[in-house]
C-alpha cells in the first residue's frame, strides 16, 4: 500500500534547505579571514614561520586562500591580527582574488573577469565532470554532498555527470599528480566547446601541502584558463554552491 509510505515520508519533514542563498554556517567554521594591521606584527611573523604552505606573508601582510589549509594556527598565534569568520563566500574568478589583505571585508568577485559565454550558455543549466587529480577524496566527498537531500543543488540546474561528453566543464580537485596529468587533459579535450574549468580545493588552486613536489605536473593550469577558483581544505559544499551561482550570474556578492 502506498499510504504507509506517504506517512513515513511526511514524518521525515522537509530536509532540503529552503534558500541556499540565506545559509549561515556555524561560527566554528573557518571561512574568510579578517586581517587587522597593528604596530606590532611579531606574532604574525611567528605565525608565518610555521604556516605549512607559506600562505601567510608579512611583507606585505596578506593571506593567500589559494594556499591556505585553514588549520587556524595563524589565528591562534596572532589573534589580534587574524580572525577567521564563517563567511563561505570566498570563491573568485581570478587567482589573485584569493589573496586577502588587511581591512578587506569580503572576497571580491569581479563580474568583468567572467567570460560572456559562461553565463550565456550555462546560466540555466550546467553539468560538470569532476576529476580527482591525485586528491585525497575529501573535496570529492564535499562535492558529492552538494547534490544530497540537504543542499539539493540540482534544483538550480547544476549537477555532475560521469561522461565528459555530456559535461559543460571540468572540476579539478587534487594537486594534479604526474600520473593524472594525461587523464585530466584527455577529459578536458573530451568536453565540447564552450566549456568551463573550476579549480576546487587548496590542492587544486596551488598544490597545497604538495606544492613543489616532483610527483606533480601542474602544467594543465598553464595551458588552460580557470574560470573559478574555490579554496578550502576541503571545500565546503556552500563554497562550491555560492561560487558556481555567482559565476553563472544567479546572485551577486554584495
Amino acid at each position: 500500500m502506498i499510504f504507509p509510505k506517504i506517512r513515513v515520508l511526511h514524518s521525515h519533514g522537509r530536509q532540503a534547505i529552503p534558500d541556499l542563498d540565506a545559509v549561515e554556517l556555524t561560527s566554528e567554521f573557518r571561512g574568510r579571514p579578517e586581517l587587522t594591521l597593528t604596530d606590532d606584527l611579531a606574532p604574525v611573523e611567528q605565525a608565518a614561520a610555521v604556516c605549512p604552505t607559506g600562505a601567510l606573508t608579512t611583507q606585505p601582510f596578506a593571506l593567500d586562500l589559494g594556499r591556505c589549509v585553514f588549520c587556524g594556527e595563524c589565528a591562534r598565534r596572532a589573534p589580534r591580527n587574524i580572525r577567521f569568520t564563517n563567511d563561505y563566500r570566498i570563491g573568485s574568478p581570478t587567482r589573485e582574488g584569493l589573496v586577502v589583505r588587511p581591512g578587506q571585508q569580503r572576497v571580491e568577485f569581479d563580474p568583468a573577469a567572467v567570460r560572456p559565454e559562461v553565463r550565456r550558455c550555462f546560466g540555466k543549466a550546467l553539468q560538470l565532470r569532476e576529476v580527482s587529480a591525485g586528491g585525497d577524496a575529501s573535496v570529492e566527498m564535499e562535492l558529492g554532498a552538494t547534490g544530497n537531500v540537504n543542499f539539493d543543488f540540482g534544483r538550480y540546474g547544476v549537477g555532475f555527470t560521469a561522461s565528459p561528453r555530456h559535461a559543460d566543464g571540468v572540476v579539478v580537485s587534487g594537486p594534479v599528480t604526474a600520473n593524472m596529468a594525461e587523464a585530466l587533459e584527455i577529459c578536458y579535450e573530451a568536453v565540447a566547446e564552450p566549456k568551463i574549468v573550476v579549480a576546487c580545493g587548496t590542492d587544486a588552486c596551488s598544490g597545497g601541502l604538495f606544492a613543489g613536489s616532483r610527483a606533480l605536473d601542474r602544467t594543465f593550469f598553464e595551458r588552460h584558463a580557470v574560470d573559478l577558483w574555490l579554496p578550502g581544505a576541503p571545500t565546503h559544499p556552500m563554497i562550491f554552491i555560492d561560487g558556481i551561482r555567482t559565476l553563472l550570474g544567479h546572485k551577486r556578492r554584495e
